[in-house]
């Protein structure tokens, strides 16, 4: 779980742009900030930016300092790219893509032993973490044969164990029959912390976060109350969006 004595990180995005090697721009001049422990939801058409966005702020893709902020730290600066892993965690849209360890609790710990945790209180981490997104019987069990909903549940797991104040969470519900959906919301709704969503799942967002963002060809086409935009049909059919069912 977070820490409750560092949870208190923020997020923002100053006139954050990227251009791929081929010429595309991903992000175009976007700006947001998050407050301390607020929820927020990332929707928008496929190629809207929202991937890239995650990982310009999780330091994958490299930038010009001063445009991302996490808590006090600017990914695009390498000293503050090194300290990343404990302030901010991502969980992509394949949790096969972070799950890689013979057991479920060797992958979990893996984040706290490479960041200096002794053995036992990696396997400590890891213990809590699989308690707290409803795996604590799971340690000994092998990845690649967990459920869809489990292997998500997992890979929550070894982001928390590093006790982020940040969680960026990519398609969370993606694959997910209505039970382990619903298991997932409840888990992700329980942590603390500041987190963003991105997601097509509209449904998930009416759930979850009070606010939303609204992105589209990188750049922030709105910002504001969750049920105030999504039922706002013209904005949801200009930007390849429908407004959910629950608010038609």
């Amino acid at each position: 779980m977070p820490n409750a004595d560092t949870d208190g990180a923020g997020l923002s995005a100053s006139a954050l742009t990227h251009r791929y090697a081929c010429g595309r721009v991903a992000l175009d001049a976007l700006s947001f900030a998050l407050a301390p422990g607020e929820c927020a939801a990332l929707v928008g058409p496929n190629g809207a930016g929202k991937t890239t966005l995650f990982l310009r702020l999780c330091g994958v893709l490299a930038g010009k300092p001063g445009q991302a902020r996490v808590g006090a730290l600017d990914p695009a600066v390498p000293e503050h790219r090194r300290k990343l892993p404990e302030v901010v965690g991502v969980v992509f849209q394949n949790p096969d893509d972070q799950l890689f360890s013979p057991t479920v609790e060797e992958d979990v710990a893996f984040g706290p032993l490479n960041a200096g945790a002794t053995p036992a209180e990696a396997k400590a981490r890891a213990a809590q973490a699989l308690a707290s997104v409803g795996l604590p019987n799971a340690s000994d069990r092998v990845p690649f044969q967990l459920s869809g909903g489990e292997k998500r549940r997992a890979a929550l797991a070894g982001v928390l164990a590093m006790r982020p104040q940040v969680l960026l969470l990519d398609e969370p519900s993606m694959f997910l029959d209505p039970r382990g959906r619903r298991e997932l919301i409840a888990v992700i709704r329980a942590l603390p912390g500041t987190k963003l969503i991105a997601t097509h799942d509209l449904d998930l967002v009416l759930d979850l976060a009070p606010r939303v963002l609204v992105l589209d060809a990188g750049k922030l086409a709105a910002d504001g109350p969750t049920r105030e935009l999504l039922a706002n049909a013209a904005l949801m059919e200009h930007h390849g969006l429908e407004v959910p069912y629950r608010l038609r």
